[in-house]
């Protein structure tokens, strides 16, 4: 026995593909679902199949022209009340923002924690550097304008998906992305750098992450 496990949909990205496969009417494909949300079509199917496990979807195996049967991903009949709306997990986000304290304690934990889940997020990374922060800033929301200049590679998160979040307590949000972008440097290129995190005004975006590669 582990104790109570934390509800599926508490994960943002297995909020994100519910809301995804819910808006098809004729259910989605696992690389359908990772094209539209920018992700890695390994890390969508184990996502899939968690919420498979818990009850929340249904798969189907449908042809697919010549090739291999392709996984159709439907919402499963009684889930619907599992989800919550996107002004309910802002709300939540909101309150668990106030929540955290913001002594020096508190944020070396913050951004600890930004560390742990930048490496889970960056696990199944197998593109380069660039490319794959791309596609991860992406997948978390923050419409990334990434540039490579030699060995720097500079990105300009042109959303910011956090903006309520960030009005109670900047200090903290802006602390966990921060260790959220360590732990998938850490995770893609030990050796890389993070020469510059620049948070901006998140009702402007524009906040600037900058990293040297090594070599």
């Amino acid at each position: 026995m582990t104790g109570l496990q934390p509800e599926p949909l508490a994960q943002p990205t297995r909020a994100r593909l519910f809301a995804a496969i819910r808006e098809r009417a004729d259910g989605a494909s696992t690389e359908e679902l990772a094209n539209e949300l920018g992700l890695h079509v390994n890390g969508v199917r184990r996502h899939l199949d968690l919420m498979l496990d818990a009850d929340l979807l249904t798969r189907e195996r449908r042809k697919h022209g010549r090739g291999r049967p392709r996984d159709i991903w439907s919402i499963a009949a009684g889930a619907v009340d599992a989800d919550r709306s996107d002004e309910d997990y802002a709300d939540v986000a909101r309150w668990l923002a106030r929540a955290i304290p913001t002594g020096r304690a508190g944020l070396r934990r913050v951004e600890e924690t930004g560390r742990e889940v930048g490496r889970e997020l960056a696990a199944d990374a197998d593109a380069p550097l660039p490319d794959e922060l791309g596609r991860l800033f992406t997948g978390l929301g923050f419409q990334p304008d990434v540039n490579v200049e030699g060995d720097r590679v500079s990105c300009t998160l042109c959303n910011c998906p956090y903006r309520e979040s960030v009005r109670e307590n900047p200090e903290a949000v802006c602390r966990l992305h921060r260790g959220i972008t360590e732990g998938i440097l850490e995770q893609l290129a030990p050796d890389a750098r993070l020469v510059a995190f620049e948070p901006r005004d998140p009702d402007q975006a524009g906040c600037l992450v900058e990293v040297v590669e090594a070599g």
